[in-house]
């Protein structure tokens, strides 16, 4: 037995000798790859090249993969880096016999550091790659230098020079590499066009990308990640997505921003890429211009309420709506007997006639909407058949408190009223209020803007939901009457003194025609609201007449005379003693948003005015701010540069530069700069300050 075992004992160590000298041959043959590569002065990134051995001599391919680590704390980035990172590259053109080098993209994680957000890899990390060989006979040279981008607290860009020469008919697969690459390939998407049914719409105004998806199988906790060929794509930055799911959908809403400044995505393609827990695919999509509906928290929708309500209780303070504010006074004082019923009932009108109002705007601009019109706080002003209606209705609604004309109803219909349609009197409160509101549209207050911008950008029930807050908000003066109805009845007592206070009222709402009048120049020829004015002064004349006498007209025509000659020597003084600027002196361009970026380029500061000449607040801003000093002295530099968008008729690139900062009414004003380049927004009503810390911040100049 002994001699046997001996043999036996000899020949397995022989085996197992073999064996062994085989197995390091094979490891020796199998492994190709580089060194590991360190650059000495930045020693927390280490990378090598690997092929596994994997090949296919009819295709020309060999697999392998990078390895990059990562010391902690450090990171690398992904093919689309986000808002601050760069992406690595390789360039091999110095190879011998290598036709392609493909990099495949495992799914990264997101990092945010103050506000930047970027897309990238922590730790150990393998990019599985694939090279192309173009004669598999012949010896291969992959020559290669890697730039890669790592970044701690601080960002440092490395180059390795790669090197590794092999013959591809020798490759053999080793089984520890394989292995690497298939479990680094199991984190990289998938290209298909089949699983997903998707869908992806660009909002230029919102500067937004919604991507939209339906999955079978359903969805579980799925993110998303964006990025393209095209060079608008590429210059695109991809927020986190607002992802809702509901069943097999999958809404996902990215805000999207460009370092060129505004990004415009129309027409183009991008590649979405899903992770899901049983999901890791990549599909490209068209974009198709379009609207998105935006959604917000309930605290948000909450917000936006209070400052619906703030912006509209503004607008009662607002010259546009004062002369209707006579006229509700006015109408509260030729009460006989005010009772307490009565003076209730009449201001609910009223406030049912503003809420009505702000439906009607809200029904329309839900209109042009759907239709992919230009939509905008005020934007009916840019309409003569609108205007003229104004127009009227405050020439005739002036002339009848000035006592000119009183319009008087059949006998039969007063008797009806009188005794069925008692209800029918409210109607002229109802009126009184539904008119305020339409005055009061091409005013622009502080939180209105915002409250409207928000409105115009949401869906249709939050759009109608800020508008009631609106109706509500400058309806709350008269629901304040009509719940304490003492407030209305402690007015003073009819009197001679109510004609003239009509008289005043009456002026205003004149006043009121002649601003109408002058924004229909942008619409009539001269010679029409001439013919239209003196037809209207020869009605006064004639009624005033009739009415009054021939001196009391000779009386207020002097009295109109002389307040026109004070008017004028008011302003020359004031612009011979420096005090007020009435005229706009300074270098206006017109607004061509594509140049804004090649101003701030060449060191320029840009300040943008979007004004109408049917916006009240536009002229106090323009008045009050943009030119007095020290405002007015600081926009003549020679490094500022002025554009003007003007909205008074409809304009779509003014449209269009005004959604695309959320913006949906007039006045607009942002100041660009070497250090602004997205902008800085202004307040809806300027300040000094406002204006010389903006032009101050885009320039780079300390406060």
């Amino acid at each position: 037995m002994f001699p046997v075992f001996r043999i036996f004992l000899t020949r397995l160590v022989r085996v197992c000798l073999l064996l062994s000298l085989f197995s390091s041959f094979l490891a020796q043959a199998e492994v190709v790859a580089t060194d590991w590569l360190t650059d000495a002065y930045h020693p927390p990134v280490a990378i090598r090249l690997v092929l596994t051995g994997q090949s296919d001599p009819q295709s020309g391919e060999a697999a392998g993969y990078l390895e990059v680590k990562l010391d902690r704390g450090w990171k690398t980035y992904w093919r689309s880096p986000g808002e601050g990172g760069v992406a690595p590259e390789i360039d091999w053109s110095a190879s011998e016999n290598v036709s392609d080098f493909q990099w495949h993209w495992p799914f990264p994680s997101r990092f945010s550091l103050l506000g930047i957000e970027t897309i990238g890899y922590q730790g150990d990390t393998l990019f599985p790659i694939t090279l192309k060989i173009q004669d598999w006979q012949q010896p291969v040279l992959f020559k290669a230098r890697l730039r890669l981008s790592s970044c701690s607290t601080v960002c440092v860009i490395t180059d390795y020079p790669v090197e590794l020469s092999f013959v591809p008919d020798q490759l053999m697969p080793s089984s520890n590499e394989v292995a690497q690459y298939a479990q680094a390939m199991s984190r990289v998407p998938q290209k298909t066009q089949q699983l997903l049914t998707l869908g992806a719409v660009w909002d230029e105004a919102q500067q937004r990308l919604q991507i939209t998806a339906h999955n079978p199988q359903g969805w579980q906790q799925p993110d998303l990640l964006l990025d393209g060929q095209s060079d608008k794509v590429a210059e695109s930055s991809f927020t986190q997505p607002r992802i809702q799911v509901d069943g097999q959908n999958l809404t996902a809403t990215f805000t999207v921003s460009s370092w060129l400044g505004k990004a415009d995505l129309s027409g183009e393609s991008v590649q979405v890429i899903f992770a899901d827990q049983s999901l890791l695919v990549e599909q490209t999509v068209a974009i198709e211009s379009g609207l998105i509906q935006s959604t917000t928290s309930g605290w948000g929708l909450v917000l936006m309420f209070a400052s619906a309500l703030l912006g509209g209780l503004i607008l009662n303070v607002m010259p546009c709506v004062l002369p209707v504010l006579g006229m509700k006074l006015t109408s509260v004082l030729t009460l006989d007997k005010p009772q307490r019923r009565s003076v209730r009932l009449q201001f609910l009108t009223s406030a049912a006639g503003i809420l009505s109002a702000f439906w009607l705007i809200a029904i329309g601009l839900l209109a042009l909407k759907w239709s992919g019109q230009a939509i905008g706080w005020g934007i009916q002003f840019q309409s003569a058949s609108f205007i003229v209606l104004m127009l009227l209705i405050t020439t005739l609604f002036g002339a009848n408190m000035l006592g000119l004309f009183e319009l008087r109803l059949p006998v039969s219909a007063s008797t009806w009223m009188a005794t069925r349609g008692s209800d029918q009197r409210y109607l002229g409160h109802y009126l009184q209020g539904m008119f305020a509101t339409l005055l009061a549209t091409p005013c622009s207050a502080p939180f209105l803007g915002t409250a409207v911008a928000f409105a115009l950008g949401a869906d249709t029930l939050t759009l109608w939901f800020i508008f009631t807050g609106l109706g509500i908000g400058m309806a709350l003066p008269w629901l304040l009457v009509a719940l304490f109805p003492q407030l209305a009845l402690r007015l003073p007592k009819p009197g001679a003194w109510m004609n003239r206070i009509k008289i005043l009222f009456g002026l205003m709402l004149l006043a009121t025609s002649l601003w109408l009048l002058t924004l229909l120049a942008a619409h009539w020829p001269l010679w029409a609201i001439l013919i239209y004015l003196l037809s209207t002064l020869v009605l006064y004349i004639w009624q005033g007449w009739r009415h009054y006498g021939a001196q009391r007209i000779v009386l207020f025509v002097l009295i109109t005379v002389l307040s026109f000659g004070a008017g004028l020597w008011l302003t020359k003084f004031s612009v011979a003693n420096g005090l007020t600027q009435l005229t706009d002196d300074l270098p206006w361009q017109p607004l061509i948003a594509e140049q804004i970026a090649e101003h701030v380029e060449q060191g320029k500061v840009v300040l943008v005015d979007v004004t109408a000449d049917w916006c009240i607040t536009c002229k106090v801003n323009k008045m009050n701010v943009l030119l007095q000093n020290p405002v007015h002295k600081a926009l003549q530099k020679e490094e500022v540069v002025l554009m003007r968008g003007d909205w008074t008729l409809p304009s779509e690139s003014v449209t269009r530069f005004l959604q695309s900062h959320g913006r949906f009414g007039v006045p607009f004003n942002i100041v660009y700069g070497p250090q602004a380049p997205q902008g800085i927004a202004l307040p809806v009503l300027l300040t000094d300050r406002a204006v010389m810390d903006a032009l101050r911040e885009a320039k780079g100049e300390a406060r």
